[in-house]
């Protein structure tokens, strides 16, 4: 609470009231909480990527009764800043509940459903690599983000697509790219193996081996049947492996709906990049620009160790250990994520306006 008080205070500092604002709308209820997972909606654009996937994405402007609102109306004013949600593998852009709901109507905010997940259009086995994913961004950005700056908030494999993104296109960080967050994600050295545990029928996880992954992508009908039948067995393996503790039956399921609804063969295609991932050479980009660093120290997915390997490569980061929580912090701990993400915005905004 007191990071978010000292978030809120330092955006009102910058000309921006969006931390105050979310924290009184949040006094008396958390934002989201009495709104069914899966049920915040905009008006869907489509941006076509460079290979012609199309990719489902959502925007939510500010409130024009808002002090940014208001401001962002004035003839010549500054482009508000747009923070772009970037979700990881497996889920779709309905995992930024929590995150959509504190923020709606306050900042402009994007999400979208990365190519292969969601709503969007699937990809061939040739572009379901981080590095796609990372010129999928960009696209983003360039088409719903013309004018104005950005802060990136990534979710795991949303963390990874983030700094691919800054390897290819470093010259945007600390000039259209203001701030990131990095969130359950790593840069490199990371066993994907751990990643499809949650996703595979139990008696196919012991066996398992990157060079099985080749005969499971041929069987992946089979095995989403076998996942279908088992969601039972699936949602005590959610449970497990994406929370940390103990949270609602809701959350699981919700994480769970989104797993199952990620066909393997999608799994499978994305299976090697994560194994072939080598990119901490080059997050230290990443210090130009305020940049949060969040994970639970119960991640049993991406370990808090590839976050705090972050931190020390990036060395103006902030890190950001949430207790007892799993890979699924952002809506485990959605109240503490919320408030690191005001402290971000406001850092981010205050040292772009200084500039």
């Amino acid at each position: 609470m007191i990071g978010s008080i000292g978030g809120a205070l330092g955006v009102a500092a910058a000309g921006t009231a969006v931390g105050i604002l979310r924290q009184h709308r949040a006094i008396s209820r958390v934002a989201g909480a009495d709104v069914p997972f899966g049920s915040l909606r905009s008006p869907a654009v489509t941006v076509v990527a460079e290979d012609g996937v199309p990719l489902h994405v959502e925007i939510d402007d500010v409130d024009p009764g808002t002090a940014e609102g208001r401001r962002g109306r004035r003839a010549g004013a500054t482009p508000p800043v747009t923070v772009v949600f970037v979700h990881g593998y497996c889920l779709n852009l309905d995992c930024w509940h929590f995150q959509r709901a504190a923020y709606r109507g306050l900042v402009r905010s994007v999400y979208y459903d990365q190519r292969s997940h969601g709503r969007s259009g699937r990809s061939d086995r040739e572009h379901a690599t981080i590095d796609q994913l990372g010129r999928d961004l960009a696209q983003v950005i360039d088409v719903v983000v013309p004018d104005g700056p950005v802060v990136l908030v990534g979710h795991s494999m949303g963390g990874m697509t983030v700094v691919a993104l800054a390897e290819q296109l470093p010259e945007l960080i600390g000039t259209k790219v203001i701030g990131v967050a990095l969130i359950s994600t790593t840069a490199g050295g990371f066993d994907p193996s751990r990643i499809l545990l949650p996703m595979l029928p139990a008696r196919l996880t012991g066996r398992l081996t990157h060079r099985a992954m080749a005969t499971l992508h041929r069987g992946h009908g089979a095995i989403d049947s076998a996942r279908r039948v088992g969601r039972a067995v699936a949602n005590v393996a959610t449970r497990q492996f994406a929370f940390g503790g103990d949270v609602p039956r809701s959350y699981v399921s919700f994480v769970d709906d989104m797993l199952s609804q990620t066909p393997f063969e999608v799994v499978a295609d994305f299976f090697p990049s994560f194994r072939d991932l080598d990119k901490f050479d080059f997050v230290e980009v990443l210090d130009e620009v305020p940049v949060s660093i969040i994970c639970g120290n119960a991640d049993k997915l991406t370990s808090i160790g590839h976050s705090r390997k972050l931190h020390v490569r990036i060395p103006g980061s902030r890190l950001l250990e949430c207790d007892g929580a799993g890979h699924m912090v952002p809506l485990e701990r959605h109240d503490q994520v919320n408030a690191e993400l005001d402290q971000l915005i406001t850092a981010a905004t205050t040292r772009a306006a200084g500039r």
